[in-house]
């Protein structure tokens, strides 16, 4: 996964007879005809182009259980998720999410048209996210249908307040964006386009044929999830692949040192650092994966 620290999706439902919908303005703008075009790595592909979880009018949907069973064939390694959603059931989507999060390789989100409402939760998991520029995310606040009494009615709302802070958790880990900043796109359903979503953060960069340049930064960012992935992929955990690559980084930090240097106690730090350095990447090398 990437180099920041994710947070676990909650699972469990609320306690009152409701479940979780997409809002019906939603079904306006996804177009379900935009579909992923074939490639090479079908194999290794998992298309997410219907509603999150089951859909009980036609029967089909995008479920965890569907998900956790292409990811269990495919085994270690790369996976692309190519969504076009309007999103679906919440907690279908926090199970697909932390499904993708802890999946031993590097996972690549491609949102071709809409990943909406629990859609765009999942693309959160991504290490590298890209996004079309006619594409679009949706967030915004639980959306349900329920009934029962006022008490009963009272308490559903005291119990989607915990859902929409988790969601609104996912947003902050992978944009950046303050919190309070978040929760107002999610009170207003914000529609966020490709180049927006990218400047914004939701995204890492637009899809391969609609980008022009990637700057340095961005390009640093995507290496270091690439490594991290790699680093899991071998079975190692998180945290540590996250120690290894940030010692790394610090290494080169160190080593690069500022201004004038002198031949002496100076000169030695910067040899040792230089050392370490050579070590760390010796390391990186013999335990990446070769293709």
């Amino acid at each position: 996964m990437s180099n920041k620290s994710l947070p676990a999706a909650p699972g469990g439902r609320p306690r009152a007879s409701a479940k979780t919908f997409i809002a019906p303005a939603v079904f306006d703008r996804w177009d379900p005809g935009i579909q992923a075009a074939s490639n090479d790595d079908a194999d290794r592909t998992i298309t997410i182009m219907d509603v999150i979880g089951y859909d009980w009018w036609t029967g089909e949907g995008v479920t965890a259980k569907r998900v956790s069973a292409a990811l269990r064939h495919m085994g270690a390694g790369p996976v692309t998720v190519v969504i076009n959603s309007p999103g679906g059931d919440v907690f279908e989507g926090f199970a697909i999410y932390n499904l993708l999060r802890d999946h031993q390789g590097e996972v690549t989100v491609k949102v071709i048209g809409l990943a909406a409402s629990s859609a765009s939760i999942i693309a959160m998991a991504g290490d590298t996210i890209q996004i079309a520029r006619a594409g679009f995310f949706m967030v915004h606040n639980c959306w349900t249908i329920a009934i029962g009494n006022r008490h009963e009615l009272r308490g559903l709302a005291d119990d989607m307040e915990p859902i929409d802070a988790a969601i609104a958790d996912i947003y902050v880990a992978q944009t950046g964006i303050d919190l309070k900043d978040i929760e107002k796109q999610m009170d207003s359903e914000t529609w966020i386009n490709g180049s927006a979503a990218v400047e914004q953060g939701y995204a890492d960069e637009l899809l391969s044929a609609d980008q022009t340049t990637k700057s340095d930064a961005k390009a640093s960012v995507s290496a270091v999830r690439r490594i991290e992935a790699s680093l899991r992929a071998t079975g190692m955990p998180r945290s540590e692949a996250q120690r290894l690559i940030s010692d790394f980084k610090s290494s080169l930090s160190d080593s690069a040192g500022g201004g004038a240097r002198d031949a002496t106690e100076r000169g030695l730090r910067d040899a040792a650092a230089l050392s370490t350095t050579a070590a760390l990447a010796a390391s990186l090398t013999n335990i990446l994966p070769t293709r």
